[in-house]
């Protein structure tokens, strides 16, 4: 008897996903695999909070996809099933990255509706925060997610003190915070003013890159999950582990999941090969591109495109012609060069020009179409 050709093939109402939202990026995943010690020092720093005391402050480094964020949400769901008496919020630093915002989120997360966007004052939001828990002595703890945003906008310190030194303003007022970096080069502590470090004090968490059994173990599980059974053999899901390995983030591995599956449908095909995963992966691999875009402003996104343009330039020569667009001045110019470089978009080297002296140069680093193609 002749196989069916179409045997393999999907129909229009079938997919190779279970559950898709598997694959999403914020998806908490029921078990949290390899982050057992890390989430033990958390649970022992926020212990104190669920008891009606101030939680000790904490310090999560590490780089991106090694599961901090995810550590850090089921950490605040555990508290929020076991007590009324805790508020936990997460702040995203990358979209809030100035410290009227985030007061602005925490206020949100206090009263459960936003602040008036005009006519209050810095002051009068801390202070509507501060008296709320005061008055329903509840203890908050606040994490500041991708906390180097703050940090590249110069407003860690401020932030910080304001969280740290309520209580001397607000007496009864208990605010525990949690600090997150995904930037490997900033050191938290060294980078604060020294009125905020003599106060934090922090104990440091760090998670480190996962290695590729422990992906392998991760991803497995996502597929158990996230797919029909066969999608995806097991030496697929060893490829996608080893290139999620050589990028150092899980979530280039999750979204390549993902993607490869949405190719195979588009191939009307019932298994996900190795073609699909090589064809996804020229998407997922520059996810961490992607999400630093992401947080970009109009102006910043500018720059990267002048940039581009003048790749290996020197910083005079590109400050001519994003003046030219933007009609910006050089300080200005030269904070968002810092910010770019400390973000890894680009690299802002200094180098010998005969006659000028020590000048920066200024190149992409990451490809010049994928930068571009993403900020059209």
């Amino acid at each position: 008897m002749v196989d069916d050709p179409e045997e393999g093939m999907l129909s229009w109402d079938e997919s190779v996903f279970k559950n898709e939202h598997v694959f999403e990026i914020d998806y908490v995943p029921e078990t949290f695999k390899h982050r057992e010690g890390q989430t033990q020092s958390l649970t022992y720093a926020l212990r104190p909070a669920v008891r009606g005391s101030r939680p000790l402050n904490v310090v999560v480094r590490g780089p991106p996809g090694t599961g901090k964020t995810t550590a850090i949400q089921k950490l605040f769901d555990e508290v929020g099933a076991q007590t009324s008496e805790v508020r936990t919020i997460r702040v995203n630093c990358q979209v809030n990255a100035t410290r009227y915002s985030v007061f602005s989120r925490l206020f949100e997360g206090t009263f459960d509706y936003e602040p008036p966007s005009s006519g209050i004052s810095f002051k009068k939001l801390f202070g509507q925060i501060a008296e709320k828990l005061v008055e329903e002595d509840r203890v908050l703890v606040v994490a500041l997610d991708d906390v180097n945003y703050l940090f590249y906008e110069n407003e860690a310190s401020d932030t910080l003190y304001s969280l740290l030194r309520a209580h001397e303003e607000y007496p009864g007022a208990k605010i525990g915070v949690v600090v997150v970096s995904s930037d490997p080069a900033l050191d938290v502590i060294d980078e604060l003013d020294s009125r905020v470090q003599s106060v934090f004090r922090p104990e440091d968490v760090y998670f480190p890159i996962y290695d590729q059994p422990e992906i392998v173990d991760i991803l497995t599980e996502r597929v158990t999950r996230g797919f029909h059974d066969g999608v995806i053999s097991r030496d697929v899901l060893e490829y996608v582990a080893e290139l999620t390995a050589e990028s150092g983030d899980l979530r280039v591995g999750i979204d390549l999941l993902r993607r490869a599956g949405l190719n195979a449908e588009m191939r009307a095909s019932r298994t996900v090969e190795l073609q699909d995963v090589e064809d996804a992966y020229e998407t997922s691999k520059y996810i961490n591109l992607t999400h630093s875009l992401s947080g970009l402003t109009d102006t910043e996104e500018a720059l990267l495109e002048v940039i581009a343009n003048h790749d290996g330039e020197q910083a005079g020569d590109v400050y001519e012609a994003f003046h030219d667009r933007t009609d910006l001045g050089y300080t200005r110019y030269s904070e968002i060069v810092n910010k770019l470089d400390q973000l890894g978009l680009i690299d802002a080297d200094y180098t010998e020009v005969d006659g000028r002296g020590r000048s920066r140069s200024l190149s992409l680093s990451y490809e010049k179409d994928a930068v571009l193609d993403r900020l059209e």
